[in-house]
């Protein structure tokens, strides 16, 4: 299977080595993996922000940077929901409302890709630590992602997979939102990892590297004994660097 790989501005900015990781996840489940290194943002920044038409221009760009025949696959739940929700409010009815309704049935958040569409939840990955999942907003409310990720670290060697409080509330990111509001950011950073620490976790996994950053920057300014990973690190510990 052809796969095309999307690897937000995001990822590919601060976290290259989930997006490397990404691909060989991919390529160990038999997918042949396509990456275009013009891509560049979804354009869900300036959209957040009010910019529609910068939102629609860098929108175009994102559709033109990939095609309507393959599926796409990213390890972000927030820039997949873009594309599937919030190209709606910028494409509908324009002279690309075709080709972006292509796209938007053909992109996936990296664990339903795995789950749903090639029906593999194990990759051999290893990791001896507790852990909690978060569910990011997008993931859960944008993507309805909730059970996939769990699939599959369920699979993990070694891992212990814990339920903490309030796993779907928001970790208080939300782009723009934790700079204009940033002491109910912090507050809302300092709940989530306080509810994993009291189930004693070694390490918060989400599918989002934006909430991953939010909570670990919280986690290093108060020195806590506890780390931040992204699910697509998870399933290639142990294997990815053999």
């Amino acid at each position: 299977m052809n796969v095309e790989l999307f690897i937000p501005c995001f990822v590919d900015q601060l976290y290259p080595v989930t997006a490397a990781n990404t691909f060989k996840i991919l390529e160990k489940a038999g997918c042949k993996v396509i990456y275009n290194p013009q891509q560049t943002c979804c354009g869900q920044p300036a959209y957040n922000a009010g910019f529609w038409d910068e939102a629609k221009q860098t929108g175009s760009k994102f559709l033109n940077d990939f095609s309507e025949q393959n599926h796409i696959v990213s390890p972000s739940a927030s820039c997949t929901g873009m594309v599937k929700n919030g190209y709606n409010d910028l494409f509908t009815n324009t002279i690309i409302h075709n080709k972006c309704k292509n796209i938007q049935s053909h992109i996936y958040e990296l664990s339903d890709f795995l789950i749903n569409v090639l029906k593999k939840d194990y990759f051999g990955a290893e990791l001896d630590a507790r852990a909690v999942y978060h569910d990011s907003c997008s993931a859960l409310r944008e993507c309805k992602i909730k059970a996939e990720p769990r699939q599959l670290l369920d699979k993990v060697l070694g891992l212990q997979l814990v339920e903490m409080k309030d796993s779907d509330v928001c970790c208080g990111f939300g782009g723009t939102f934790a700079v204009k509001f940033n002491g109910i950011s912090t507050a809302m950073a300092q709940q989530k990892v306080d509810n994993a620490l009291a189930v004693n976790a070694e390490y918060i996994i989400s599918t989002d590297a934006s909430c991953l950053l939010q909570l670990q920057a919280y986690i290093n300014h108060h020195n806590l004994p506890i780390k931040t990973i992204h699910l697509a690190d998870v399933l290639a510990s142990g294997w990815a660097n053999i």
